[in-house]
C-alpha cells in the first residue's frame, strides 16, 4: 500500500507543528523522516496514525482516505505503529501482549517469534522484567501482529545500546526487505540510512529535501540544515 501525505497541517492546542507536510511512501519501500527534537517527527507520526486530528490536508492510503479518522479505524485500514518509549504493560506478560495484539492473518505468533527468538525465550516474563530492547521487539511484535500493510516506527533506537540499536535496525530492514512500507522517524542519521530507502529532511514543520539513502552516505552535510541546532545542543 502506498502512503500519501499532502499538504498536512497538524498541532495541539492552538499552536501547529506540522505546516504543510508533502510525503510520499511508495508500497514496500522504506522511507525515513529525519529531524532534530521539535521538528514535528512525532506529529506526522501521530497524525498520520489518527492519534492526532490533521489541521488540514489530507492522508491516504492507497485511495482510502485517513485523515481525521480516530485510530481504531485507521489501524483497521492497515498501519501498525511502534510508538516512541515502546509502551508496553509492566504487569502483562510477553505471552499476554501477543495474545491480545493478534489480528487473523499472515503475521501469527509463531511467526514473529521466528523473527524475534528473544520474546519466546521471555514469552513468561512481564513488561517491567523486560530490557529496552526486548520492550522494543515486543513493541514491533504487537504491531505487526495487527497485520499491517503499512508501519509506523516512531525512534524505535532511541535510548538503547549500541548492539541492541542495530538488531532493532537490522529487524525492521528485514521487514522492508519483505515488502512492508514502512515509515520511520528518527533523530540519528545512522539509524535512518540502515534502513531507508530514501531520507525526507523535516525542519519546522516542513519536508525540506529529501535524498536517496546513498546520496546522504556520501554526502552527510546534506543533513546539516535539519540536524546542525541537534548538533549543537
Amino acid at each position: 500500500m502506498t502512503l500519501t501525505v499532502a499538504g498536512l497541517q497538524a498541532g495541539y492546542g492552538g499552536g501547529t507543528v506540522l505546516h504543510g507536510v508533502d510525503l510520499t511512501v511508495p508500497q514496500g519501500t522504506a522511507i525515513a523522516v529525519l529531524g532534530r527534537n521539535g521538528a514535528g517527527k512525532t506529529t506526522l507520526v501521530h497524525a498520520v496514525a489518527g492519534l492526532l486530528r490533521p489541521k488540514a490536508g489530507s492522508v491516504q492510503l492507497d485511495d482510502v482516505e485517513l485523515a481525521g479518522r480516530p485510530a481504531h479505524r485507521v489501524a483497521r485500514a492497515g498501519v501498525g505503529l511502534v510508538p516512541q518509549g515502546r509502551r508496553v504493560f509492566a504487569s502483562l506478560t510477553v505471552a499476554e501482549h501477543l495474545d491480545l495484539s493478534r489480528r487473523p492473518g499472515e503475521w501469527t505468533v509463531p511467526r514473529v517469534l521466528e523473527l524475534l527468538p528473544r520474546l519466546g525465550e521471555r514469552r513468561r516474563h512481564k513488561g517491567n522484567q523486560l530490557s529496552g530492547g526486548e520492550a522494543q521487539m515486543l513493541a514491533i511484535a504487537r504491531a505487526l501482529l495487527t497485520q499491517p500493510r503499512l508501519l509506523l516506527l516512531d525512534e524505535p533506537c532511541e535510548g538503547l545500546a549500541v548492539d541492541l540499536a542495530a538488531r532493532v535496525r537490522s529487524v525492521v530492514a528485514e521487514l522492508a526487505r519483505g515488502g512492508l512500507t514502512v515509515l520511520l522517524v528518527e533523530q540519528q542519521p545512522e539509524h535512518a540510512l540502515a534502513v531507508a530507502d530514501h531520507v525526507a529532511l523535516l525542519g519546522d514543520g516542513v519536508v525540506v529535501a529529501t535524498h536517496t539513502a546513498d546520496e546522504l552516505r556520501a554526502s552527510p552535510q546534506l543533513a546539516d540544515p535539519v540536524l546542525s541546532v541537534a548538533k549543537h545542543a
